[in-house]
């Protein structure tokens, strides 16, 4: 019987009280990195299979726990966008643990499903992010009333977390963003609807920027689809170059 070795990320730790898992190309230099940020109520380990995608495609990759969920310490609240930045750092990094050992920082992107793809698109500017993919990403005023309605399994500082979500829109972030985005979404999305993002592709600037929409599915569905991510994958290494 052949043995099958499993791909383990090359690095495991805590950074700022953040919980995170760091992986490498299995051979060579990377040739950028992305930040993976997970949803509502989810963990980085649902997000392994993209994180071992990606290094498998030449990119080093950070999965981690926002804060008030999986391993990482305190509640979540107005510290988002810092957090995100944060393990941006840490990715443009990352070639350090490489073979070669360089330390010239990554090109660093940001992907992002649901409130992850909120966030992604938010922070963009804060972590230095050349290129965005936000899957399904949830509005602020959905999460407003998810959070009012304690919807969420995860830990939080409701009074500071509404407070952040109430300062910071989608719509007029993505009029701001400077940097290809690309935009998932499942037409048949049971939480978030598929019309939350094709207003969003209409604010994007940048030529590179598009939107798919994928016919049915339902919120998950597009996050662990083979084919999408590895649509996901060849649009991080194009803008990345």
């Amino acid at each position: 019987m052949r043995t099958v070795t499993p791909v383990l990320p090359a690095e495991t730790g805590m950074r700022r009280g953040l919980s995170y898992s760091l992986w490498l190309p299995p051979r060579g230099h990377p040739r950028g990195a992305v930040v993976i940020l997970h949803g509502a109520g989810s963990v980085k380990e649902n997000h392994h299979d993209f994180a071992r995608a990606a290094s498998a495609s030449g990119l080093a990759a950070v999965a981690f726990d926002q804060r008030g969920h999986g391993q990482s310490e305190g509640a979540m609240d107005d510290r988002v966008l810092e957090d995100v930045a944060e393990m941006a750092e840490l990715a443009r990094g990352a070639a350090r643990l490489s073979p070669d050992g360089r330390d010239e920082p990554l090109p660093v992107a940001l992907r992002g499903s649901s409130m992850g793809g909120y966030l992604a698109l938010l922070a963009a500017p804060q972590a230095g992010a050349r290129a965005v993919v936000a899957i399904c990403p949830a509005s602020a005023e959905g999460l407003r009333r998810g959070l009012a309605a304690q919807a969420f399994s995860f830990a939080a500082d409701r009074p500071a977390l509404d407070r952040f979500l109430s300062e910071h829109d989608l719509h007029e972030a993505s009029t701001a963003l400077t940097v290809p985005v690309l935009l998932l979404h499942a037409e048949g999305d049971e939480q978030v609807p598929v019309q939350h993002s094709r207003e969003l592709a209409e604010r994007l600037t940048h030529p590179q920027s598009r939107l798919v929409a994928v016919p049915g599915g339902h919120h998950r569905s597009v996050q662990h689809d083979p084919e999408l991510r590895a649509l996901s994958l060849r649009f991080l290494e194009r803008v990345l170059q």
